[in-house]
Protein backbone atom coordinates (compact mmCIF):
# COMPACT_ATOMS: atom_id res chain seq x y z
CA UNK A 1 0.00 0.00 0.00
CA UNK A 2 1.37 3.07 -0.83
CA UNK A 3 1.62 5.90 1.69
CA UNK A 4 3.91 8.18 0.22
CA UNK A 5 2.81 12.07 1.11
CA UNK A 6 4.36 13.39 -2.45
CA UNK A 7 2.85 10.62 -4.35
CA UNK A 8 -0.98 11.49 -2.95
CA UNK A 9 -0.22 15.25 -4.03
CA UNK A 10 0.96 14.33 -7.60
CA UNK A 11 -2.22 11.89 -7.95
CA UNK A 12 -4.87 14.88 -6.43
CA UNK A 13 -3.08 17.14 -8.46
CA UNK A 14 -3.38 14.89 -12.09
CA UNK A 15 -6.77 14.37 -11.45
CA UNK A 16 -7.61 18.30 -11.15
CA UNK A 17 -5.89 18.70 -14.06
CA UNK A 18 -8.06 15.68 -15.75
CA UNK A 19 -11.45 17.20 -14.34
CA UNK A 20 -10.00 20.39 -16.11
CA UNK A 21 -9.74 19.10 -19.16
CA UNK A 22 -13.07 17.41 -18.94
CA UNK A 23 -14.77 20.94 -18.37
CA UNK A 24 -13.26 22.65 -20.88
CA UNK A 25 -14.86 21.15 -24.11
CA UNK A 26 -18.56 21.37 -22.13
CA UNK A 27 -17.99 24.92 -21.49
CA UNK A 28 -16.89 25.45 -25.06
CA UNK A 29 -20.00 23.42 -26.30
CA UNK A 30 -22.24 25.70 -24.21
CA UNK A 31 -20.67 28.54 -25.81
CA UNK A 32 -20.89 27.09 -29.29
CA UNK A 33 -24.68 26.52 -28.60
CA UNK A 34 -25.26 30.16 -27.59
CA UNK A 35 -23.46 31.31 -30.78
CA UNK A 36 -25.81 29.39 -33.03
CA UNK A 37 -28.95 30.52 -30.90
CA UNK A 38 -27.84 34.21 -31.12
CA UNK A 39 -27.07 33.40 -35.17
CA UNK A 40 -30.53 32.26 -35.72
CA UNK A 41 -32.66 34.30 -33.58
CA UNK A 42 -30.41 37.19 -35.90
CA UNK A 43 -31.92 35.22 -39.20
CA UNK A 44 -35.24 34.92 -38.21
CA UNK A 45 -35.09 38.76 -37.12
CA UNK A 46 -33.50 39.64 -40.78
CA UNK A 47 -35.92 37.40 -42.30
CA UNK A 48 -39.34 39.16 -40.79
CA UNK A 49 -37.86 42.48 -41.47
CA UNK A 50 -37.43 41.53 -44.92
CA UNK A 51 -41.13 40.19 -45.37
CA UNK A 52 -42.33 43.37 -43.53
CA UNK A 53 -40.04 45.82 -44.94
CA UNK A 54 -41.35 47.93 -48.48
CA UNK A 55 -39.26 47.60 -51.36
CA UNK A 56 -38.59 51.47 -51.58
CA UNK A 57 -37.14 50.96 -47.68
CA UNK A 58 -35.46 48.09 -48.64
CA UNK A 59 -33.71 49.85 -51.96
CA UNK A 60 -32.67 53.02 -49.61
CA UNK A 61 -31.28 50.33 -47.05
CA UNK A 62 -29.39 48.49 -49.98
CA UNK A 63 -27.84 51.40 -51.34
CA UNK A 64 -26.49 53.00 -48.26
CA UNK A 65 -24.78 49.37 -47.36
CA UNK A 66 -23.23 49.73 -50.83
CA UNK A 67 -22.00 52.85 -49.67
CA UNK A 68 -20.62 51.91 -46.03
CA UNK A 69 -19.17 48.33 -47.84
CA UNK A 70 -16.95 50.60 -50.21
CA UNK A 71 -15.99 52.69 -47.18
CA UNK A 72 -15.19 49.44 -45.29
CA UNK A 73 -13.54 48.31 -48.52
CA UNK A 74 -16.15 45.27 -48.76
CA UNK A 75 -18.26 45.89 -51.72
CA UNK A 76 -18.04 42.32 -52.94
CA UNK A 77 -19.46 40.74 -50.07
CA UNK A 78 -22.14 43.51 -49.23
CA UNK A 79 -22.97 43.26 -52.59
CA UNK A 80 -24.22 39.35 -53.06
CA UNK A 81 -25.79 40.42 -49.42
CA UNK A 82 -28.67 42.87 -51.02
CA UNK A 83 -29.14 40.16 -53.75
CA UNK A 84 -29.53 37.62 -51.41
CA UNK A 85 -31.81 40.05 -49.65
CA UNK A 86 -33.91 40.83 -52.98
CA UNK A 87 -34.04 36.97 -53.83
CA UNK A 88 -35.79 36.56 -50.25
CA UNK A 89 -37.73 39.18 -50.36
CA UNK A 90 -39.09 38.17 -53.36
CA UNK A 91 -39.08 34.39 -53.33
CA UNK A 92 -40.27 33.84 -49.72
CA UNK A 93 -41.29 37.17 -48.11
CA UNK A 94 -44.90 37.32 -49.19
CA UNK A 95 -45.54 33.54 -47.40
CA UNK A 96 -43.71 34.88 -44.70
CA UNK A 97 -45.44 38.42 -44.61
CA UNK A 98 -49.05 36.31 -44.57
CA UNK A 99 -47.96 34.39 -41.64
CA UNK A 100 -46.94 36.73 -39.35
CA UNK A 101 -50.49 39.05 -40.56
CA UNK A 102 -52.04 35.56 -39.48
CA UNK A 103 -50.54 35.54 -36.35
CA UNK A 104 -51.37 39.58 -35.54
CA UNK A 105 -54.84 38.98 -36.40
CA UNK A 106 -54.80 35.88 -34.13
CA UNK A 107 -53.30 37.77 -31.47
CA UNK A 108 -56.09 40.68 -32.03
CA UNK A 109 -59.12 38.40 -32.13
CA UNK A 110 -57.57 36.68 -28.69
CA UNK A 111 -57.64 39.99 -26.98
CA UNK A 112 -61.13 41.25 -28.60
CA UNK A 113 -62.09 37.90 -27.20
CA UNK A 114 -60.82 38.73 -23.73
CA UNK A 115 -62.10 41.83 -23.49
CA UNK A 116 -65.67 40.14 -24.18
CA UNK A 117 -65.06 38.20 -21.37
CA UNK A 118 -63.76 40.79 -19.08
CA UNK A 119 -67.08 42.97 -20.12
CA UNK A 120 -69.15 39.93 -19.24
CA UNK A 121 -68.03 39.48 -16.15
CA UNK A 122 -67.75 42.88 -15.07
CA UNK A 123 -71.85 42.85 -16.19
CA UNK A 124 -72.89 39.77 -13.83
CA UNK A 125 -70.67 41.66 -11.18
CA UNK A 126 -72.25 44.68 -11.72
CA UNK A 127 -76.07 42.33 -11.61
CA UNK A 128 -75.11 40.66 -8.64
CA UNK A 129 -74.81 44.34 -7.04
CA UNK A 130 -78.34 45.17 -8.33
CA UNK A 131 -80.30 42.69 -7.78
CA UNK A 132 -80.02 42.85 -3.80
CA UNK A 133 -80.61 46.17 -4.10
CA UNK A 134 -83.82 45.74 -6.24
CA UNK A 135 -84.46 42.78 -4.16
CA UNK A 136 -84.40 45.19 -0.21
CA UNK A 137 -86.55 47.52 -2.24
CA UNK A 138 -89.33 45.60 -3.15
CA UNK A 139 -89.06 43.47 0.42
CA UNK A 140 -89.45 46.40 1.66
CA UNK A 141 -92.74 48.21 -0.25
CA UNK A 142 -94.27 44.55 0.14
CA UNK A 143 -93.83 45.07 4.10
CA UNK A 144 -95.35 48.43 4.17
CA UNK A 145 -98.03 46.98 1.89
CA UNK A 146 -98.59 44.14 4.32
CA UNK A 147 -100.16 46.62 6.52
CA UNK A 148 -101.87 48.75 4.45
CA UNK A 149 -102.86 46.91 1.68
CA UNK A 150 -102.66 43.30 1.81
CA UNK A 151 -103.93 42.52 -1.36
CA UNK A 152 -101.31 44.22 -3.02
CA UNK A 153 -98.52 43.33 -0.47
CA UNK A 154 -99.91 39.34 -2.01
CA UNK A 155 -99.48 40.23 -5.04
CA UNK A 156 -96.37 41.94 -5.34
CA UNK A 157 -95.26 38.87 -3.36
CA UNK A 158 -96.05 36.66 -5.79
CA UNK A 159 -94.49 38.89 -8.80
CA UNK A 160 -90.99 38.84 -6.74
CA UNK A 161 -91.22 34.98 -6.67
CA UNK A 162 -91.81 34.84 -10.13
CA UNK A 163 -88.76 37.16 -11.10
CA UNK A 164 -86.60 35.51 -8.49
CA UNK A 165 -87.66 31.63 -10.24
CA UNK A 166 -86.71 33.49 -13.81
CA UNK A 167 -83.81 34.99 -12.64
CA UNK A 168 -81.77 32.44 -10.93
CA UNK A 169 -81.84 29.49 -13.30
CA UNK A 170 -80.28 32.45 -15.77
CA UNK A 171 -77.37 32.96 -13.29
CA UNK A 172 -76.22 29.41 -13.16
CA UNK A 173 -76.92 28.44 -16.50
CA UNK A 174 -73.62 28.68 -19.09
CA UNK A 175 -75.79 28.64 -21.90
CA UNK A 176 -76.83 31.24 -24.13
CA UNK A 177 -79.62 33.38 -22.80
CA UNK A 178 -82.53 33.74 -24.72
CA UNK A 179 -85.36 36.26 -25.66
CA UNK A 180 -87.83 34.25 -24.06
CA UNK A 181 -85.71 34.34 -20.77
CA UNK A 182 -85.31 38.12 -20.73
CA UNK A 183 -88.76 38.41 -21.54
CA UNK A 184 -90.11 36.53 -18.68
CA UNK A 185 -87.61 38.30 -16.45
CA UNK A 186 -89.25 41.53 -17.49
CA UNK A 187 -92.47 40.62 -17.07
CA UNK A 188 -92.42 39.91 -13.60
CA UNK A 189 -90.14 43.51 -13.08
CA UNK A 190 -93.42 45.24 -14.85
CA UNK A 191 -95.62 43.68 -12.45
CA UNK A 192 -93.71 44.63 -9.90
CA UNK A 193 -93.15 48.43 -11.31
CA UNK A 194 -97.31 47.69 -11.54
CA UNK A 195 -97.95 47.76 -8.15
CA UNK A 196 -95.52 50.27 -6.65
CA UNK A 197 -97.05 52.63 -9.50
CA UNK A 198 -100.27 52.01 -7.80
CA UNK A 199 -101.69 51.29 -11.56
CA UNK A 200 -99.96 54.47 -13.30
CA UNK A 201 -97.78 51.71 -15.41
CA UNK A 202 -99.55 49.82 -18.15
CA UNK A 203 -97.22 46.99 -19.26
CA UNK A 204 -97.76 45.42 -22.89
CA UNK A 205 -96.11 42.42 -24.30
CA UNK A 206 -96.48 41.72 -27.98
CA UNK A 207 -93.36 39.58 -28.33
CA UNK A 208 -94.09 36.43 -31.15
CA UNK A 209 -93.22 32.81 -29.45
CA UNK A 210 -91.37 31.76 -32.15
CA UNK A 211 -88.84 34.79 -31.58
CA UNK A 212 -88.76 33.78 -28.01
CA UNK A 213 -85.78 30.90 -28.84
CA UNK A 214 -83.60 33.67 -30.27
CA UNK A 215 -80.26 34.91 -28.82
CA UNK A 216 -80.78 37.93 -26.48
CA UNK A 217 -78.13 39.35 -24.35
CA UNK A 218 -78.72 39.57 -20.43
CA UNK A 219 -80.09 42.38 -18.54
CA UNK A 220 -80.42 44.62 -21.74
CA UNK A 221 -83.99 44.41 -21.71
CA UNK A 222 -84.27 45.21 -18.34
CA UNK A 223 -82.33 48.25 -19.02
CA UNK A 224 -84.17 49.90 -21.27
CA UNK A 225 -87.26 48.62 -19.30
CA UNK A 226 -85.72 50.33 -16.29
CA UNK A 227 -84.92 53.86 -18.44
CA UNK A 228 -88.00 53.76 -19.74
CA UNK A 229 -90.09 53.94 -16.59
CA UNK A 230 -87.33 56.19 -14.65
CA UNK A 231 -87.08 59.01 -16.90
CA UNK A 232 -90.53 58.27 -19.15
CA UNK A 233 -93.09 57.18 -17.43
CA UNK A 234 -92.50 57.62 -13.37
CA UNK A 235 -92.10 61.91 -13.98
CA UNK A 236 -95.88 61.94 -15.37
CA UNK A 237 -98.73 62.00 -12.58
CA UNK A 238 -100.95 59.92 -14.52
CA UNK A 239 -98.15 57.70 -15.92
CA UNK A 240 -98.91 55.49 -19.21
CA UNK A 241 -98.24 52.70 -21.58
CA UNK A 242 -94.54 50.75 -21.94
CA UNK A 243 -94.84 48.19 -24.67
CA UNK A 244 -92.05 45.31 -25.42
CA UNK A 245 -92.09 44.14 -29.07
CA UNK A 246 -89.87 41.96 -31.14
CA UNK A 247 -89.49 41.47 -34.78
CA UNK A 248 -87.04 40.35 -37.88
CA UNK A 249 -85.72 43.18 -39.67
CA UNK A 250 -83.31 42.73 -42.72
CA UNK A 251 -81.81 39.18 -41.14
CA UNK A 252 -81.54 40.94 -37.30
CA UNK A 253 -83.47 40.82 -34.55
CA UNK A 254 -84.95 44.25 -33.46
CA UNK A 255 -86.28 43.89 -30.07
CA UNK A 256 -87.93 47.80 -28.87
CA UNK A 257 -89.17 48.80 -25.66
CA UNK A 258 -91.65 51.83 -26.31
CA UNK A 259 -93.13 54.11 -23.78
CA UNK A 260 -95.89 57.25 -24.16
CA UNK A 261 -94.57 59.26 -21.09
CA UNK A 262 -91.96 62.53 -21.06
CA UNK A 263 -89.14 60.96 -22.82
CA UNK A 264 -85.98 61.05 -21.47
CA UNK A 265 -82.10 61.39 -22.44
CA UNK A 266 -80.37 58.74 -23.83
CA UNK A 267 -78.09 58.78 -21.17
CA UNK A 268 -78.21 57.07 -17.35
CA UNK A 269 -77.39 58.91 -14.17
CA UNK A 270 -75.61 55.70 -12.36
CA UNK A 271 -75.42 52.20 -12.15
CA UNK A 272 -76.56 50.05 -15.67
CA UNK A 273 -77.17 52.69 -18.63
CA UNK A 274 -77.50 52.82 -22.31
CA UNK A 275 -73.64 53.62 -22.90
CA UNK A 276 -72.72 49.98 -20.79
CA UNK A 277 -75.39 48.28 -23.44
CA UNK A 278 -73.78 50.07 -26.27
CA UNK A 279 -70.23 49.03 -24.92
CA UNK A 280 -71.43 45.54 -24.87
CA UNK A 281 -73.04 45.20 -28.01
CA UNK A 282 -69.85 46.51 -29.60
CA UNK A 283 -67.44 43.68 -27.49
CA UNK A 284 -70.21 41.49 -27.89
CA UNK A 285 -71.01 41.55 -32.29
CA UNK A 286 -68.07 43.82 -33.09
CA UNK A 287 -70.40 46.48 -35.15
CA UNK A 288 -73.05 43.51 -36.26
CA UNK A 289 -75.26 45.18 -33.03
CA UNK A 290 -76.68 48.34 -32.27
CA UNK A 291 -78.85 50.78 -30.12
CA UNK A 292 -80.86 52.84 -31.15
CA UNK A 293 -82.94 55.86 -29.65
CA UNK A 294 -85.97 57.23 -31.73
CA UNK A 295 -88.81 59.49 -30.78
CA UNK A 296 -92.51 57.95 -32.28
CA UNK A 297 -94.99 60.22 -33.68
CA UNK A 298 -97.45 59.99 -30.39
CA UNK A 299 -94.20 61.24 -28.24
CA UNK A 300 -92.56 59.17 -25.46
CA UNK A 301 -89.55 57.08 -26.01
CA UNK A 302 -88.80 54.41 -28.46
CA UNK A 303 -85.20 52.00 -27.64
CA UNK A 304 -84.59 49.15 -29.86
CA UNK A 305 -81.55 46.97 -29.75
CA UNK A 306 -80.76 45.34 -32.99
CA UNK A 307 -78.62 42.06 -32.95
CA UNK A 308 -77.85 38.90 -35.22
CA UNK A 309 -80.59 36.86 -35.16
CA UNK A 310 -79.48 33.04 -33.40
CA UNK A 311 -81.56 30.77 -32.06
CA UNK A 312 -80.84 29.58 -28.50
CA UNK A 313 -79.88 26.29 -27.84
CA UNK A 314 -81.78 23.92 -25.58
CA UNK A 315 -80.78 23.20 -22.40
CA UNK A 316 -79.25 19.74 -21.64
CA UNK A 317 -81.74 17.56 -19.58
CA UNK A 318 -80.52 17.47 -16.08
Amino acid sequence: MNTDPGNSGTDNAADRGRGGSAARPSEARAALRDVRGGIVLMWWGFFDWLALVSWKMLLLVSLLSLILGGILRYPTPVFFLIIASFILKAVAGGKRRAELTASEATKRADTEQLERTVLEARMEALQAQIEPHFLFNTLASIDQLIQTDPPRASKMQQSLIRYLRSALPQMRDGSRPSLGQQINLCSAFLEIMSVRMEGRLQPVVTVPEGLKSAVFPSMMLQTLVENAIKHGLEPKPEGGRLEIGAEIVDGQLAVHVQDNGVGFMPKAEGGVGLANVRERLKAMYNGRAELIIGVPATGGTCATIKVPYEIAASPLPA
